[in-house]
């Protein structure tokens, strides 16, 4: 078997797992969870030996059916790519498997099969973003997502789930046309959809045509910031992820809005390469508005009383992190970007998760609600500590690493009011969560005293809460654990600049 096909064959699993999904039939849901237990492993497996290929050897291209990059559909597994296959799959596993129990008491028991034909058919979608190095067909992997994203929002039969997709749907559309648009224009001038092509000749396309590319690269960011849920283009996020179930909220949170960040990396880095960008005096837009999303995202989360729209907001805040990284422009605030990337996502995975779990067992969604639930739930409430030390930036945590390397990244660029921000934006986050820890461990429960008693939870839900709560914990004592493969795959954006 050659491993240069392993890519293709990972997105044939998926895609042929959400064919025969619905071919079981809505009553066999146990045969359901058998199969997808069975291929997720597997292309976990054979994303980790593409990833070690990739690291070994190097990157390669792989053409379907021989065509022309120039005509063809081309994949470009390198570094990054191969990286952040792995990094979908991981949580996707994790997630999918928590959801086995927990979308019982969410949905009805004949949209089961439904629900998990378009959870396959949105990592199809995502692993195709991550691995394509062509632009139109990048825009067809993101139509994709888009819908079945709006999709698995929707799958609860509840008024406020219709209305939040769609929102979703309406402010993904408009961010669908501006990126074709922006691709339309630079195909316009390049006439090339495929990265690498476009890319040889964009210096110099630039200096003929300056305006049509700065017009392509702002309906291509707009698009995406969309998305991507950048602050304020935010607006379809709070209620799409607080009313969707758990582990669609958990998957949108902590996967979706980040494959729109790789695209934006690759248009940027890739495709125009830094000097143009530099150039165009994109990075001080990104870093102003991924400011003041990391102050705003965070003020809002306070503000809120249900523990999932609360989440929702803090997944705003901590997307301005990210962006701050790439506004920078640096191969260390991209190195950092890229770390908070898997950050971000094991810690708000846990987040949702655990609160989930909080409304699985015991329907409280409300955060006054919450007294004395450290004692009724304490893995739950354990795995929800720790992320959200996390993300205040407790040492210990992985989100604490995020923040030593984003402020690293920040005196290295030489802007130190950022540092400020970030400072600011951690003492926000502390105001929101700590009051909820407080309130679990060390308040009384309304309804009854205070007894330790274990979480009566399924060992489904619990292992994989567990696994991400550990791996938040093993990253922020080893970060270099991440920070190495991340390293090796930033150079790849800056070749040829």
């Amino acid at each position: 078997m050659n491993n240069i096909h392993f890519p293709v064959y990972i997105l044939l699993l998926l895609l042929a797992t959400a064919v025969i999904i619905p071919l079981v039939g809505k009553d066999s849901f146990p045969k359901i969870k058998r199969m997808m237990m069975t291929v997720l492993p597997v292309t976990w497996v054979i994303s980790l030996v593409t990833l070690m290929k990739v690291y070994r050897e190097g990157s390669f291209i792989y053409n379907f059916g021989n065509w022309s990059e120039k005509i063809g559909v081309q994949f470009v597994i390198d570094e990054f790519s191969a990286l952040m296959g792995l990094f979908i799959l991981t949580m996707a596993f994790f997630i999918i498997l928590y959801s086995l129990k927990d979308i019982e008491h969410e949905i009805e028991s004949d949209q089961f099969s439904g629900y998990y034909t378009l959870v396959f058919i949105l990592l199809f979608s995502m692993l195709g973003i991550t691995f394509t190095n062509d632009l139109f067909n990048m825009y067809v992997f993101m139509e994709i997502l888009s819908l079945t994203s709006c999709s698995i929002i929707s799958i609860k039969r509840k008024k406020d789930n219709y209305m939040a997709s769609f929102r979703y749907l309406v402010l993904n559309t408009i961010g669908s046309l501006s990126v074709l648009l922006g691709i339309a224009l630079l195909y316009m001038v390049t006439g090339h959809l495929n990265i690498t092509e476009a890319a040889r000749n964009i210096a110099e396309i630039w200096r003929i045509y300056p305006s049509n590319i700065l017009v392509a690269v702002g309906f291509m960011l707009t698009g995406m910031g969309i998305k991507a849920a950048v602050f304020p283009l935010h607006i379809w996020l709070p209620d799409a992820h607080s009313s969707a179930p758990t582990p669609s909220s958990a998957l949108l949170s902590g996967v979706v809005v980040k494959v729109y960040i790789f695209t934006v990396i690759k248009i940027l880095f890739k495709l125009m390469g830094i000097n143009i960008v530099k150039s165009l005096g994109v990075p001080a837009y990104i870093t102003y508005f991924a400011a003041v999303g990391m102050i705003m995202g965070s003020v809002f989360a306070i503000g809120q009383k249900d523990i999932k729209r609360m989440l929702a907001y803090s997944s705003v805040a901590q997307i301005g992190y990210i962006f701050l990284g790439l506004g920078l422009a640096t191969k260390q605030g991209l190195s950092a970007a890229l770390f908070h990337v898997i950050s971000h996502a094991l810690m708000k995975s846990a987040l949702f998760l655990s609160a989930g779990a909080i409304i699985y067992k015991k329907g409280k969604r409300d955060i006054r609600d919450l007294d004395g639930i450290g004692y009724e739930m304490p893995i739950t409430m354990v795995v929800f500590t720790i992320a959200a030390f996390g993300m205040i930036g407790i040492p210990g945590i992985n989100g604490f690493m995020s923040k030593i390397y984003l402020s690293f990244a920040v005196l290295e660029a030489e802007k130190p009011v950022y540092l400020a921000i970030i400072l600011a934006s951690s003492f926000l986050n502390a105001i929101y969560y700590l009051p909820i820890i407080i309130s679990a461990f060390l308040k009384e429960g309304k309804d009854r005293k205070n007894v330790m008693k274990m979480d009566d939870l399924p060992k489904r839900m619990i292992i994989p809460m567990v696994c991400i709560a550990l791996g938040c914990i093993i990253i922020g004592f080893y970060p270099q654990l991440i920070m190495d493969l991340v390293e090796k795959a930033v150079p790849t954006f800056f070749m040829g600049n």
